[in-house]
This record gives C-alpha cells, sequence and structure tokens, in this order.
C-alpha cells in the first residue's frame, strides 16, 4: 500500500460516501486511478466494506457499557456465538489477562443495559462479568 492508498482509505474513513470523482479531484489523480486503485484494495481483503458512522443525533440517546466477560474454560466459542444472538452487544473481542472477552453493548435506557447485562450474566459458559458505563465520548477514532 502506497502513499495514494492511505490517503483514498482515510479519506473514505472519514466520509465512506465520498465519490470516485471527489477523491480524484482531492488527490489530482485521474477517476480511473482510483477507480483501479479501490478495486485492487477491495480485491486484497483491504478495504473489507463500506459503512456509515452514526452521528450524535442517533448516538446520544444511546447508552454504551464495556462488559468484560469471563467464561468457563474451553467455552469462549459458544459464547461468543450466543453473545452473536443478542442484538444489543455491538462488538465482541478476545483478551488477555484476568478476563476472556471484552463486548460492547448499546442501550436505550439504563433499564434496557441491566437487562442486557442480565440476558449475558445467564448465558451458558458465561462464569463472572464487570460492566463499566460509557458517560461521554471525549474522542473516536474507529474507522
Amino acid at each position: 500500500m502506497d502513499e495514494l492508498d492511505q490517503k483514498i482509505i482515510n479519506a473514505l474513513a472519514t466520509d465512506s460516501s465520498t465519490s470516485v470523482s471527489r477523491l480524484a479531484r482531492r488527490f489530482k489523480v485521474a477517476r480511473s486511478t482510483v477507480q483501479a486503485r479501490l478495486e485492487k484494495m477491495e480485491s486484497n481483503g483491504t478495504i473489507a466494506g463500506y459503512t456509515i458512522k452514526l452521528g450524535k443525533a442517533v448516538t446520544a440517546r444511546r447508552i454504551r457499557a464495556t462488559v468484560l466477560i469471563e467464561t468457563v474454560p474451553r467455552e469462549v466459542t459458544a459464547v461468543v456465538a450466543r453473545l452473536k444472538a443478542i442484538p444489543e452487544v455491538e462488538m465482541v473481542a478476545t483478551s488477555t489477562g484476568r478476563v476472556d472477552l471484552i463486548a460492547q453493548i448499546a442501550c436505550g435506557s439504563t433499564e434496557d443495559i441491566d437487562e442486557t447485562l442480565d440476558r449475558i450474566a445467564d448465558l451458558a459458559g458465561v462464569q463472572d462479568i464487570d460492566s463499566m458505563i460509557h458517560l461521554s465520548t471525549k474522542f473516536d477514532r474507529s474507522v
């Protein structure tokens, strides 16, 4: 990946709806050059897809929490599959240290957070959970 590829990725990470023509004008290259670079990055797996990032008008009404999950030994895969079935669970990552999984959940109210935490704690294979409610986001660099 060269400098132009990185510029294209950064521009699309900021606004995935940016047109090929606009990218070409911004970086002073031919439209066909940008199109070819995008096709190459899509085919080699550098770009896996295009998405939207929700704005504050939507996210301000959602309460997020990070959930640290300790599982029964050798049950991580099964617990991940069960977490995937809970719509409020936005993301799950494996972890090192005292917990096995880190999940991020988002709900419309503290009551919904409480219910979701109870559902997670009750899953077969979950030994213990610890939760931290997000109060405010100071910055977000996620792509």
